[in-house]
């Protein structure tokens, strides 16, 4: 039996999260391949895959903080917030004489921090059961709802004139569901001269990074992560010993032992350094919130 593994995958452009999972099931024969978290065809970088068991841990891992670095180009707007979309305004040249590296920085001071963002129009956020973006390609007109997100960094590497625009290099933290095409839409709109987005990679995923990452056309062989070590990256551990693990895979509690967690959510980890699950307190005690199946030798 295939054992589970989390495998981090760097993805290219062109391909859409799907191509990539697709691809990952023919690599390592097996259908049971999911992701946390996807990436849009234009972006590249960090893609996090469960294979097998594992797949049970994508729950805890699509939550997780984000890296990214992108282009913003100021100047105009478009109908997906992205290079891929169609043209929807064009700043006249004085507009964008105006736009100094003191109003950029002002713009992007506030959308720093915990701000109120409404999503892309063709993000796969799903609207009366339909995904966001079917209905704009379908010609429908989709209004979001605006969500709060952190933006804990966003700061500009590099800025250059890029024909008639400006293009800005940018680094952003953030939470999950933070979408950078929608902080390029909002700072370009706050400068009143549009703006989109013409570069997204994404390098890091809670504690897995981009330089972990295998290429696409290295799967064959590729060295996957396993349980415990992905776990290990995303929240803290509790070692537990082989009878309390045997406790925990029965559905049992530990009995008077939540003051052990140092968090909501735990890794609990045997002696042999295989993941049992994710246990959580309830009331005094920790009870498993998922269990990890146990791999048949």
């Amino acid at each position: 039996m295939l054992p589970p593994g989390i495998l981090l995958i760097d993805k290219p452009g062109g391909l859409t999260s799907h191509d990539v999972v697709a691809r990952t099931r023919r690599a390592f024969g097996t259908r049971k391949v999911g992701h946390a978290g996807t990436l849009d065809p234009m972006a590249t970088g960090l893609l996090v895959l469960g294979i097998e068991g594992a797949t049970r841990l994508l729950t805890y891992i699509v939550g997780a903080d984000k890296t990214y670095t992108a282009t913003i180009r100021l100047g105009a707007s478009t109908t997906t917030d992205d290079a891929d979309g169609e043209e929807l305004s064009r700043a006249e040249a004085d507009a964008l004489a105006a736009v100094t590296s003191e109003r950029i920085a002002a713009g992007v001071e506030a959308l720093t921090g915990a701000i109120a963002q409404v999503p892309s129009s063709v993000s796969a956020i799903k609207v009366d059961g339909r995904r966001a973006y079917e209905r704009v390609r379908a010609g429908e007109e989709v209004a979001l709802a605006a969500r709060q997100v952190t933006v804990s960094r966003f700061e500009v590497l590099a800025q250059r004139e890029a024909g008639d625009g400006i293009d800005l290099d940018v680094i952003v933290d953030c939470s999950s569901g933070t979408y950078i095409r929608a902080l390029a839409r909002d700072l370009g709109a706050g400068l009143g001269v549009g703006g989109h987005l013409t570069a997204l990679r994404r390098t890091r995923v809670g504690g897995f990074s981009l330089s972990d990452a295998v290429g696409i056309d290295d799967l064959d062989g590729a060295t996957t992560l396993t349980p415990a070590q992905a776990a290990a990256r995303v929240m803290p551990v509790l070692e537990v010993s082989q009878d309390e693990a045997r406790d925990l895979r029965h559905g049992k509690r530990l009995h008077g032992q939540a003051g052990r967690l140092t968090a909501s959510e735990v890794a609990a980890i045997d002696p042999d350094g295989a993941l049992v699950g994710i246990v959580e307190a309830r009331g005094a005690d920790i009870k498993s919130a998922m269990n990890m199946p146990e791999v048949q030798e």
